[in-house]
């Protein structure tokens, strides 16, 4: 069930979040009196919750091959009977990225755990980030640029993620096994944005390693500190906005000088800062591109 809420969107809004051209959704209107949206003074259209809702179970529906023509004539729950119908890996997931905007759009914590309990019956929780999540947040920040959602949007479904990501943190950590290897997560100074980073940690996590996770905008110096207790540690960290590309290569040849050489320990780094200016490789720096060369690593 749906929260009601009084948000209204554009037919751009509509375009942006279901992915179906303005001109197709004028059409259906007109055709098959598929949406009734209100109309300004202007007459400019002004769809609800509802309107956007129905257009998203649509669009699932024609891009499992359904005919428009048909769609139109049943009511939305019939509609509605036949979206949850479906069930493949791939209608899944398409069934999921739609639930997950509905969550986020009505601020709705239900829709949101509903749709990561349906997924956990069929995926694994590295599955739902990489195929589900992962994508999600992409189309998030395309929905953001363009106006269509505001920060309080993306700030409520980015901490529910978190929340799932903290659960499977806290279930791993009971399983630790492997007490040779330490990685040690962070983030340099001044950057804040930790999903990737938690994510990681349930990588090395899942292999039995044992982790300390120290989280965002951490200090150099209060690494240094840490890395005088214990020889041999792996220090890891992922670089979205800092340090600045014209730092990135200081920052990591002064980490390797003050923390790497003197105690043994390496450091492992991921990030878009990383893909736009090339980084010397040594022994002890790893720059690693993907999610999934990590776990290669991590063997």
């Amino acid at each position: 069930m749906m929260n009601k809420t009084n948000q209204a969107f554009s037919i751009k809004d509509l375009e942006n979040i279901c992915g179906i051209k303005a001109h197709t959704i004028r059409i259906w209107e007109k055709r098959y009196h598929l949406l009734t949206p209100e109309r300004t003074d202007t007459n400019i259209r002004s769809y609800n919750m509802e309107n956007l809702q129905k257009l998203l179970n649509v669009t699932f529906l024609v891009s499992c091959g359904y005919k428009i023509s048909r769609i139109s004539k049943l009511e939305p729950e019939e509609i509605l009977e036949y979206v949850t119908s479906i069930v493949s890996d791939k209608t899944t997931v398409d069934r999921s990225m739609n639930s997950l905007k509905l969550a986020m759009l009505n601020y709705n914590t239900t829709i949101f755990t509903d749709t990561f309990n349906e997924l956990s019956e069929r995926f694994s929780f590295s599955q739902i980030f990489y195929d589900i999540f992962i994508p999600f947040l992409g189309e998030v920040g395309m929905l953001w640029q363009t106006n269509t959602i505001n920060s309080s949007h993306e700030h409520f479904i980015t901490s529910l993620i978190k929340q799932k990501l903290w659960a499977k943190i806290d279930s791993l950590q009971q399983q630790v096994t492997n007490h040779e290897q330490t990685f040690v997560l962070y983030l340099p100074s001044g950057e804040t944005n930790d999903l990737s980073l938690l994510f990681i940690n349930t990588l090395i996590l899942e292999k039995g390693y044992k982790t300390i996770f120290l989280g965002p905008n951490v200090s150099t110096d209060y690494l240094k500190d840490l890395s005088e207790l214990q020889n041999n540690l792996v220090f890891v960290s992922y670089f979205t906005l800092q340090p600045h590309i014209d730092e990135v290569n200081e920052y990591i040849a002064n980490f390797k000088n003050e923390i790497c050489v003197p105690n043994e320990h390496e450091l492992w780094v991921m990030g878009r800062q990383l893909k736009e200016v090339p980084v010397p490789i040594s022994a002890q720096i790893k720059i690693i591109q993907s999610f999934t060369d990590f776990e290669k690593i991590l063997g």
